[in-house]
């Protein structure tokens, strides 16, 4: 029982360590300026439930996969993220305008906003570090569910803490401004990742 409980200690430790100044923890601020929190933070347990599981099972396979590929695929899904996010933006524009000015969350369904949210955060963990971290951890202490269990409330933690920041940032900056922040950095992601992808 003790080996499974320091499995889980340095699960979430290591994983939270690595994801707090993470990619993953940026994209979620910029979901929750973008989304209200409950979707987002159900898109993310569901995306977070599952990575940590992929790392625990299939975590020695993870390393055999082309990583030119997986880059490739990243770099494609923050692109079509940042275009429609730039799209998105001018039209919330001219809708502030005609409408008066408005803060908040976009208006979008639960279903919409979580599959967002899921399918963005899923694609920034494969293969990052804080994955890895819990493979090796796994393969360490031999303790699968433990590390499973770590590794998720590590992830989850980091986003409870961003979709704080994300609130108050949404509440005081005009939507479509934060649109276009949150373009930006999706842009940057996809322009990194297609860069691993050429000299991966």
């Amino acid at each position: 029982m003790a080996t499974w409980f320091l499995a889980l200690a340095m699960a979430f430790i290591a994983v939270f360590v690595l994801e707090l100044p993470d990619k993953t923890t940026a994209i979620t601020l910029v979901l929750t300026t973008r989304f209200r929190a409950a979707p987002v933070v159900a898109g993310a347990a569901v995306a977070f439930a599952l990575q940590a599981v992929i790392a625990v099972g299939l975590g020695s396979a993870l390393t055999l996969l082309p990583e030119r590929v997986v880059a490739a695929a990243v770099a494609l899904v923050f692109g079509v993220g940042a275009f429609l996010l730039f799209r998105e933006s001018f039209a919330d524009e001219e809708s502030d305008e005609a409408d008066g000015a408005r803060s908040g969350a976009v208006a979008a369904s639960f279903r919409r906003s979580a599959l967002t949210s899921f399918g963005a955060l899923f694609a920034a963990e494969w293969g990052d570090a804080s994955q890895l971290a819990a493979v090796g951890v796994a393969a360490k202490y031999a303790q699968p569910t433990a590390v499973v269990l770590g590794t998720f409330l590590a992830l989850m933690s980091v986003t409870l803490l961003a979709v704080l920041v994300g609130r108050k940032i949404r509440d005081r900056v005009p939507a479509h401004w934060v649109q276009r922040g949150a373009g930006a950095v999706f842009a940057v992601f996809a322009a990194v990742a297609l860069w691993q992808a050429l000299l991966g």
